[in-house]
């Protein structure tokens, strides 16, 4: 829970605020966008929820801040207990948001895909016993897959705890050097007809991106929705290779999908058609060559 003594001067209102260990992750604005807003190198409180499900919301961003920078002068324990009951939290289908962000990780999302031939963990939460039994309850973990190097967290923890198999790219390797499963080179690698594995290097030498299902993408901290701009938005700090990370989001034209869901930023859903209009506009915003449809 915050500290009230470091409370941010940038706060608005009595009840929820932000202290000064807030790293500026993003999860509070992703999940509760009526109350946080970021405000120079932090976020901060700029109105106070002014319904239910605005109070629900806020109480979801203090459950999932990874380093517990947000705080309430009425913590109400009920509100408290649903707000943790509702991680995972449901986005479609079988595909989950898991909440709980880990700070190792820099806050970033990580994602559950529930599947009859094994369930997949998409980079790492915080190891707790909530999401532990979560996913006992919703038939374990078979594989995790790491989008790169940087959202590794305690993926190891658990691997180890459901016998899951890790999933990398070599030149990520770095990270998980006893990984299970390495992929290799720049093809993309489909594995049973609903899964693709695609190298995006650009924010590391082994971002990789998962398709599932012609419909979900889970993009890491490649491309992600930007709410001030309203489109998509490619990795802008701590970028390897720019012009690789511009010509691995063109190879993204030849694969459909409906919802972005990225490690940090806001996820999106768009019909195929509109979805890859935003891929389109981001990469005349980026200045590459667009071949024409």
């Amino acid at each position: 829970m915050a500290d009230q003594a470091k409370r941010l001067s940038t706060n608005v209102g009595d009840n929820f605020f932000v202290d000064s260990t807030c790293i500026n992750c993003d999860t509070c604005r992703q999940l509760a966008p009526k109350s946080f807003v970021e405000n120079g190198e932090f976020s901060s409180v700029y109105r106070q929820p002014a319904n239910e499900r605005e109070l629900h919301q806020a109480f979801q961003a203090l459950v999932a801040c990874p380093v517990g920078s947000i705080g309430a002068i009425q913590n109400d324990k009920a509100q408290m207990k649903v707000a943790t009951a509702s991680f995972p939290l449901q986005l479609g289908g079988e595909v989950y948001y898991n909440g709980f962000n880990s700070e190792k990780s820099f806050g970033a999302n990580s994602y559950f895909v529930r599947h009859p031939d094994g369930n997949w963990l998409i980079d790492s939460p915080r190891y707790i016993n909530k999401l532990v039994k979560a996913f006992e309850g919703m038939g374990g973990i078979k594989y995790i897959f790491l989008t790169h190097e940087d959202d590794v967290a305690e993926a190891s923890r658990y691997a180890k705890q459901f016998g899951a198999a890790r999933i990398i790219h070599r030149e990520d390797m770095a990270a998980l050097p006893d990984a299970e499963w390495v992929i290799e080179g720049s093809q993309a690698v489909e594995f049973k007809p609903e899964f693709l594995l695609i190298p995006v290097p650009g924010h590391t030498r082994g971002s990789m991106a998962l398709l599932y299902d012609n419909r979900y993408l889970f993009t890491g901290d490649h491309m992600g929705w930007d709410r001030e701009v309203n489109g998509l938005r490619l990795a802008t700090v701590y970028v390897w290779d720019e012009p690789t990370l511009r010509r691995s989001t063109e190879r993204l034209l030849d694969y459909a999908f409906e919802w972005v869901l990225p490690g940090h930023s806001d996820r999106m859903r768009l019909s195929a058609d509109r979805m890859q209009e935003e891929l389109r506009l981001l990469l005349e915003r980026r200045k590459l060559k667009v071949p024409t449809p």
